[in-house]
Formats: C-alpha cells, sequence, structure tokens
C-alpha cells in the first residue's frame, strides 16, 4: 500500500511513521507513507497558501490552487483514493478503515484553519472524520486514520486475528485482559481464565464485553445476540453485584 500525505506540516508525522507497529510495516515493506508539503506548490511569490473566505467571516481558508497543484504532481495522473480529513465528513468505523486497507493507494488531504476551498471537493472523493470535535487541522486525524487502517492490512499486526478480536471489531468494546503473575497484590485473575475450557472463556469475555459496552457505550449493545452459555455468564455477573 502507498499512503501520500498532502499537509501544510510534514515535520509532525516522521515521530509517528517511523515508530512503533507503523514505523515497522514501513521498514518491512508492507506500507510506504510519504509526505508532500502544499505550501510548495503555491504559486504565489510568498508561498501562501491561505486567505480570507468570500462573504466575511472569522479565520483563514485554504486556497484551491496549492491543493490542486499539489494533488496533481503527487499521484501523475495515477488512481488513489482522495480523502479530506475533515469534520464533516463521515465517521471513522472499523468497517470503513478495513474498506480502505483493501485499496493499493490513498491520497490523504490535511485541512487547516477554517477549511479548505470548497472547489476541492471536485478532486476529492470523500471526506472522513475521526470523533465528533474540532481540531486544528488534518494532520492528527491522518496520523490516527492511516493507524486504525494499517490494523487490518495483512502482516502489519503479526498477528490474522489481532485486529478481528479488539474493540469494535464485533460492535462491541473490547472484554477485560490480564496477564502475569495471576495474583497481583492479592488480586486475582478470574478463575475462568486459568482452567483451560476455550468455550467457556470465549462465552465468559463475550459476556464480559456486552457488560462493558452496556456500562459505557450502551448505544452499541441493542442488536446484540447472546448465546445460552453467554447468558449465563451475565447473569452470573448480575447476580453478584
Amino acid at each position: 500500500m502507498q499512503i501520500d500525505i498532502l499537509t501544510l506540516f510534514p515535520e509532525m508525522f516522521p515521530g509517528v511513521l517511523g515508530s512503533s507497529i507503523i514505523g515497522r510495516a514501513v521498514r518491512n515493506g508492507l506500507v510506504r507513507v510519504e509526505t508532500h508539503n502544499i505550501r510548495d506548490y503555491a504559486a504565489n511569490k510568498h508561498k501562501k497558501t491561505d486567505d480570507y473566505p468570500f462573504g466575511g467571516g472569522n479565520g483563514l481558508v485554504m486556497m484551491a490552487q496549492p491543493i490542486y497543484d499539489c494533488m496533481r504532481a503527487v499521484l501523475r495522473g495515477q488512481s488513489a483514493r482522495r480523502i479530506l480529513l475533515s469534520p464533516r465528513g463521515k465517521p471513522l468505523t472499523p468497517a470503513l478503515a478495513r474498506d480502505l486497507a483493501r485499496e493499493l493507494r490513498l491520497a490523504l488531504l490535511c485541512g487547516h484553519y477554517e477549511g479548505v476551498d470548497e472547489r476541492v471537493m471536485d478532486i476529492v472523493d470523500e471526506e472522513i472524520c475521526i470523533g465528533d470535535y474540532v481540531l486544528t487541522g488534518g494532520e492528527l486525524p491522518a496520523m490516527v486514520l492511516i493507524d486504525c487502517v494499517l490494523r487490518f492490512v495483512p502482516g502489519v499486526l503479526g498477528c490474522g486475528l489481532c485486529a478481528e478480536e479488539e474493540s469494535f471489531s464485533d460492535g462491541l468494546l473490547e472484554y477485560p485482559q490480564y496477564t502475569r503473575p495471576a495474583d497481583f497484590r492479592g488480586k486475582k485473575v478470574p478463575e475462568i481464565l486459568l482452567n483451560g475450557n476455550h468455550a467457556h472463556i470465549k462465552a465468559w469475555r463475550r459476556a464480559q464485553a456486552v457488560k462493558k459496552t452496556e456500562a459505557a457505550r450502551p448505544g452499541l449493545v441493542s442488536d446484540i445476540t447472546l448465546t445460552k452459555l453467554e447468558k449465563r455468564f451475565m447473569q452470573e455477573m448480575e447476580d453478584g453485584e
């Protein structure tokens, strides 16, 4: 996969792109990520990339010309899924991330200031947001999108099922996890995780996931169906409260 980032602040990305799982994916050749400075394509003498909005209003708007010319120079007529990171876009979800992970190339446009000239929408395929809040620019959302998408690229996590077993993969938050020691300062790992009965462990974990989701995000559990064993563990949890 190739990911191109069009931004006014390319210096924000090296730490994220060179570290941890993303850095390893880049080093292993599973993904190639390049940043492109939109300011380099500004046609005016002072490399200005923003201006006041027509009709008045606060703040500045990114100009269409530098973005158009940057996108054209980066893609060189080649196809890519072109995305504007924007608070008015559709939400980033596991399903969308999985879909994006199937693409051969993504071009991520990071908005800034009060947004971009609307005529830029003619060269963008879609707008995506990472949450119902506003940030100072699209750089952080681009990092989040890259991290989320790469988890679904084969080989990136080094575990074929990891991305499928985590929070939101089936509409639920993740179940509680434990590691050694089994007894930490008097706080013990639930006995069911130590007994080796994988069917019971699976059912217990799903029941725990439902319980946590009901408490933190009740709107996510309206269509969840439980097996008899999962219902039993749910009842045991309720009885123990």
